[in-house]
């Protein structure tokens, strides 16, 4: 078992680990009355055991980032308080990315604040959407821009649980781990370069799982100890999200969160090399590691660059108006901006590097 402490959070990371939930929800929140959140697709696999087990009411809503929005944010809300919930309430997220995030704002909200526990269950939630306090709802303009950060009280880590996850759900995931390598950890990056047909295996090694997943949270709890908020340095977490969240909105969310960053990487490289920021060739080996598990790496000839641009503008990143990118300078290591970690980019840059990237 690993373990790590992030701004109050407890963070668990163990094989088996669902099975002894109840208990560790018991002794981080002790005295609640729990509720266990999950979509419909996760909770008969995974949270109606834990609901059982903890004596829980179990809500669901239906999968996918559909979901995500102020209506199921308020749908749950208004059902926590037909059922006079108080503040010795603790919400139990189980599912991926989505079901943190809507569940994180939920909590964040209610009553202005009750406990949380994060289960993640997908790769992206385990290794970067549960990990540091920020919680959201999309709406018609982006992703993320109503919510707020809500550290959980513990985040429990099951890395066998990613045997349950549809493949191209894991090999989405992927694309988080690899922008971890690219930000900070070049030998992880060269790891999952080594190790792409083990990652992806169906029978998942419980070591090959829990090297990946403990990898990426330290690289992330890392940069969030030092950065709780995003002032600064946890902008560098921020890499391939600029383009790659309007990627995904034009998609209307039919591209996986981590395919879309898998565009974004490649582009933001493709960027920051154009502007002279980053080490030429580094854009080709994102690229490539990301078509050797399988992830899209072009922008579809059908998303306008203009359409782009303007939805980089009204990115929760966005500063006067203007997108700011967190780019590379080599792998492993991001450009600090003069201590600002992102930075405005010309946007000729910006529409010349979408047409290279097509």
């Amino acid at each position: 078992m690993s373990e790590f402490t992030l701004h109050g959070a407890r963070i668990v990371v163990r094989a088996g680990a669902l099975a002894d939930a109840a208990a560790l929800v018991h002794e981080c929140a002790p005295a609640r009355r729990p509720v266990v959140i999950a979509d419909d697709n996760v909770a008969p696999l995974h949270a109606s055991p834990i609901a059982a087990a903890l004596g829980a009411e179990l809500l669901t809503f239906p999968a996918g980032e559909a979901s995500k929005t102020r209506q199921q944010w308020a749908a749950l809300t208004d059902v926590l308080l037909e059922r006079q919930l108080g503040r010795d309430t603790v919400l139990v997220a189980v599912g991926g990315g989505v079901c943190g995030d809507l569940v994180g704002f939920v909590a964040a909200t209610y009553l202005r604040g009750v406990p949380v526990v994060q289960v993640p269950t997908s790769l992206v939630a385990m290794i970067d959407a549960a990990i540091g306090g920020k919680t959201g709802v999309d709406t018609r303009h982006g992703k993320n821009l109503v919510g707020a950060f809500h550290q959980p009280s513990l985040v429990l880590v099951d890395p066998l649980a990613l045997r349950t996850l549809p493949a191209e759900h894991r090999r989405a995931g992927m694309a988080e781990a690899i922008k971890h390598g690219v930000i900070a950890d070049e030998a992880y990056f060269h790891w999952i370069a080594a190790h792409g047909a083990a990652l992806l295996a169906r029978e998942l090694s419980a070591d090959v799982a829990h090297r990946l997943v403990l990898d990426s949270i330290a690289v992330k709890a890392g940069v969030v100890a030092r950065d709780e908020r995003e002032g600064g340095r946890r902008k560098i977490l921020n890499f391939g999200h600029t383009i790659g969240h309007a990627v995904e909105h034009l998609s209307e969310y039919s591209l996986l969160h981590g395919e879309a960053i898998a565009i974004g990487m490649v582009a933001e490289a493709q960027l920051g090399e154009l502007a002279g920021f980053t080490l030429p060739g580094l854009a080709d080996d994102i690229r490539e590691l990301c078509v050797a598990l399988g992830l899209p790496v072009s922008i579809d000839r059908a998303f306008d660059a203009g359409t782009i641009l303007a939805l980089t503008r009204g990115d929760k990143k966005a500063r006067d108006g203007a997108a700011e990118y967190a780019l590379p300078m080599r792998l492993g290591e991001m450009n600090d901006a003069d201590g600002r970690f992102a930075m405005a980019m010309d946007e000729s840059f910006v529409r010349a590097t979408i047409e290279r990237c097509r």
